[in-house]
């Protein structure tokens, strides 16, 4: 009996080993296949770098994990990535719950980030919209009142949807699994951020 335990321990710490493993190696491939063409995301870095040079800000969204980017990408901007460095003026407009919910509850959920990119955005600024479906109502209508105020807009995807159609910029990371989605995007966004300070700080 205990034989038999500790056998099936071993097997399910094999197996979960070769789980590992193999998601390690399709995260990377994943990353080589988006290191085919890298030039959206210089161009998104290099529109990002002019408007903040501009004085300009940057307002980012998404849904769900993309929300979760678009925090991550803002707080990068606000606080430092590596460099020291002045601070940059970023909002995730994901952040502010009683605006959320007053402008789904009033407007509809599909206007929770268009409305505040009404009130916030400025000409020249940029937007940036997250969805690794490409089809999130809400980011659409963002890029769509973004591009209408002269805003930059920059999108964020997965293979497919109308965000990269709406979007001035689109950086698409073509993986059929949401997961391997957003684990390039998280490297995207990092990376645009590197971009941006070096072009910044020297």
């Amino acid at each position: 009996m205990a034989e038999d335990s500790r056998l099936g321990a071993e097997a399910s710490a094999k197996a979960a080993a070769t789980l590992v493993v193999r998601t390690l190696q399709a995260a990377a491939a994943a990353h080589e296949r988006m290191a085919a063409d890298v030039s959206a995301i210089v161009a998104a870095a290099d529109a990002i770098a002019a408007a903040l040079k501009s004085g300009r800000s940057v307002l980012v969204f998404g849904n769900g994990g993309s929300a979760a980017d678009a925090q991550h990408f803002a707080a990068e901007l606000v606080g430092r990535y590596e460099k020291e460095r002045q601070a940059w003026p970023a909002v995730a407009l994901t952040t502010d719950t009683s605006a959320l919910t007053a402008i789904g509850n009033d407007y509809g959920f599909d206007r929770v980030f268009a409305r505040q990119i009404e009130a916030l955005g400025r000409q020249g600024d940029v937007a940036i919209g997250i969805s690794t479906s490409g089809t999130s109502p809400n980011v659409l209508r963002a890029l769509e009142t973004a591009n209408d105020r002269g805003l930059i807009t920059i999108a964020l995807t997965g293979r497919g949807g109308d965000a990269g159609r709406i979007a001035k910029h689109h950086i698409a990371v073509q993986e059929d699994r949401t997961a391997r989605v957003q684990e390039v995007h998280a490297t995207v966004l990092h990376v645009i951020c590197e971009l941006v300070e070096s072009d910044l700080n020297g």
